[in-house]
C-alpha cells in the first residue's frame, strides 16, 4: 500500500474506530521530513507555517504556491514510505479547476495528499478534489490564511451556535470525501463533539485533548524558533539556544585563532 492510499477516507476511518491516535508534525525540508519519519511520525504536513517559521513572513498570507511546491519537494526527498501532506496557499483554490491543478502540482513535486481551508464556503472545491483522486485533509476553526479578516487568532466554537456551525462545516468536509480534519484553536467542548460525529480522524492544534489526533508546527515543538511559540505548545528542546551557543563558541574560536 502506498502512502497515499493509506489516506483514503476508509482507512482512517477504520483507524479511528480502533482507537488509533496520529502524531503529526511539519517539516519543510530534507532533514527535518527525515527525521520525523526515523522518529515515527504518522503524517508529516508542509506547512504554509513556513511562511513565519522558515521565511521570516508575518503570517500565512504571504506564501507562494511556489514556496509550498520548493519546500514540499525538499521534505518528499527525505521520507521512504510516511504520508506528506502539503497546504494549498491562499488564492490557490478559489475556484474548484484552480484547486485541481495546484493540488495536482503538489502531487507531483511529492505530496501525497493536500490540505485546505474552510468549511461549507468550500465544499465544491474539495467536491472536486476528492473527484479527481487527491486525497484531501480538511481545516476548520481558526483558518491562519484569514488572520487578516479575522484580526488575530481567536478559539472558535466557544457558544452554542458557533459550535454548531463547525460542525455543519466538519459534516460538509467528510460529505465531500476528505480523509481527515484539522481542527484550529477550536474550544475543547466543540472539538469533542466534532470528532465524536464525524467518522474520520479529527487532528487537534491548540483544540484539547480529545481529538483523534495533534499536530504541531515543529519549530515549536522543538523551539527552533525562539522569538515566538504559542501558548498551547510546550517545546521538548531548545534547537534555537543550541545554535546560539554553537555559533558563538566557533566565532569565539576563530578569532581567537592566531594569524
Amino acid at each position: 500500500m502506498s502512502p497515499a492510499d493509506s489516506l483514503h477516507p476508509t482507512l482512517t476511518a477504520e483507524g479511528k474506530r480502533g482507537g488509533r491516535r496520529l502524531a503529526v508534525l511539519t517539516a519543510y525540508d530534507y532533514p527535518g521530513a527525515r527525521l520525523l519519519e526515523e522518529a515515527g511520525i504518522d503524517w508529516v504536513l508542509v506547512g504554509d507555517s513556513l511562511g513565519m517559521v522558515v521565511l521570516g513572513y508575518p503570517d500565512t498570507t504571504h506564501v507562494t504556491l511556489g514556496d509550498m511546491l520548493h519546500h514540499t519537494a525538499a521534505a518528499a526527498r527525505g521520507l521512504s514510505h510516511t504520508p506528506l501532506i502539503a497546504d494549498l496557499p491562499i488564492g490557490t483554490y478559489d475556484t474548484p479547476e484552480a484547486a485541481v491543478q495546484n493540488a495536482q502540482a503538489l502531487l507531483a513535486a511529492g505530496a501525497h495528499g493536500v490540505k485546505i481551508e474552510g468549511g461549507t464556503s468550500h465544499r465544491a472545491q474539495l467536491e472536486a478534489l476528492t473527484l479527481a483522486g487527491i486525497p484531501v485533509m480538511g481545516h476548520i476553526g481558526m483558518l491562519p490564511q484569514s488572520v487578516l479578516l479575522e484580526g488575530g487568532y481567536r478559539i472558535k466554537g466557544k457558544t452554542a451556535d458557533a459550535s454548531d456551525a463547525l460542525l455543519a462545516d466538519a459534516l460538509a468536509l467528510t460529505a465531500a470525501g476528505v480523509f481527515a480534519i484539522v481542527l484550529e484553536l477550536v474550544h475543547p467542548a466543540a472539538a469533542k463533539r466534532i470528532t465524536e460525529s464525524v467518522p474520520v480522524p479529527t487532528i487537534g492544534i491548540g483544540s484539547g485533548t480529545h481529538c483523534d489526533g495533534q499536530v504541531l508546527v515543529t519549530h515549536d515543538l522543538t523551539g527552533a524558533f525562539p522569538w515566538f511559540r504559542p501558548k498551547f505548545a510546550t517545546a521538548k528542546a531548545s534547537v534555537g539556544d543550541a545554535i546560539r551557543s554553537a555559533a558563538a563558541q566557533f566565532a569565539a574560536e576563530v578569532r581567537s585563532l592566531e594569524k
